[in-house]
């Protein structure tokens, strides 16, 4: 029998040996599968991008699901209407007849030139005056094509129906101040005259120079500058910015009391209710405010600093009028362009803000000023 071989085994290898293996990770995600993952949240992320920025539809008046229709109405060459409200005489016996604008987030019923005429101007003068919902706004159909030109047109188009004449005076307010550069540019021929009311001012208009508009433009809440860079270099996260709850959107579209002057805030507690409120965006923020700002705030197609004098044989006039302390628009940027367009009649309002359309005798002065070029400014 053969003797049995003795083996020594050391420590070292029975601990080897009686050690447990490693254990290796419990899951692991193929690469392929976590790839796949990835891009799907990705994916999900972008379409809630996506989303977030897209406005709703509009809320069309007079459609199955939209706002009744309780204005008189225009209908448009293209099939739009454009919703109207009339003042002062009747329009067979009027001498002198005026289309009025309205600013941003406003209506046919804030017709400043019209609830604030006396009504001695109304009747010695004989004036009509026509205001209207810009598209977007109160009974105008939205205008998803619109242009500077087709607000022009448009007023051109109501003229027509509504049998002003050949000609016919306009005034705009604020941001209906900006349409009113656009009737200079695009149907002079149609104007027996114009006003434009403490008018906004895109900071991006060629020919201002950069110390002036950048001046101006930093004056503005920063709140306002950001609304303001958005909407002129990405106008279609205009939506999303003045809708999301992160950062602070327009003070002007918050009614944030900050905007407002001195005499602002005195001439607003004077100022009557509106029960209309609730009309002016009925149909949508974006069709209406949101549009509105990326237009006006937006690459303009002409450069109002350019524009020639449409009644060069003085057969009409162009006024602009603006408060010295007005904080939503720059005084500076107006006196600027008094100066390079010296065919325009600048009338500075010392002391006043924004809103001195509503003080006392002032849309009297305007108006005589315009129909009958006396000048008449009363002390505010």
């Amino acid at each position: 029998m053969a003797a049995g071989v003795s083996r020594k085994i050391s420590a070292a290898s029975a601990r080897a040996h009686t050690r447990r293996p490693k254990q290796s990770t419990p899951f692991q995600l193929p690469s392929g599968l976590f790839k796949k993952i990835l891009v799907a949240f990705f994916m999900g992320l972008l379409a809630w991008a996506y989303q977030a920025i897209q406005p709703p539809p509009p809320r069309i008046c007079g459609s199955a699901d939209g706002p009744p229709v309780t204005a008189p109405r225009v209908k448009l060459s293209d099939g739009r209407h454009l919703a109207y409200k009339e003042h002062g005489v009747p329009k067979n016996e009027a001498k002198h007849k005026i289309i009025y604008v309205h600013g941003l987030d406003s209506c046919r019923h804030d017709a400043v030139i019209a609830t604030q005429l006396s009504p001695d101007v109304v009747e010695g003068l004989g004036v009509y005056i026509v205001s209207i919902d810009r598209p977007g706004y109160g009974e105008s159909d939205p205008n998803p094509k619109q242009t500077l030109k087709s607000t022009a047109t448009d007023l051109e188009e109501l003229a027509d129906q509504l049998g002003l004449g050949s000609k016919f005076y306009v005034v705009g307010f604020s941001m209906g101040g900006q349409v009113i550069w656009t009737c200079l540019k695009y149907i002079p021929h149609r104007l027996a005259g114009a006003t434009l009311i403490a008018p906004a001012v895109n900071f991006w208009w060629p020919g201002f120079p950069a110390n002036l508009s950048e001046g101006a433009y930093n004056q503005q809440f920063p709140r306002d500058q950001w609304v303001y860079r958005i909407v002129h270099y990405t106008p279609w996260l205009t939506y999303w910015w003045n809708t999301q709850k992160w950062f602070p959107s327009s003070s002007v579209l918050a009614h944030s009391p900050a905007v407002l002057s001195r005499q602002d805030l005195e001439l607003v507690r004077t100022r009557p209710g509106r029960p209309y409120e609730a009309q002016v965006r009925q149909q949508g923020d974006f069709e209406s405010v949101h549009r509105d700002m990326i237009i006006g705030l937006g690459t303009w197609e002409f450069v109002p600093l350019d524009l020639n004098n449409p009644f060069p044989n003085n057969e009409g006039s162009v006024h602009l009028w603006q408060g010295d302390e007005d904080l939503l628009v720059p005084v500076t940027m107006q006196r600027y362009i008094a100066q390079r367009l010296p065919w325009i009649k600048y009338h500075e309002v010392s002391g006043s803000g924004h809103m001195f359309p509503f003080a006392a005798g002032m849309v009297d002065a305007m108006v005589k000023e315009l129909l009958l070029g006396q000048n008449s400014e009363p002390q505010i």
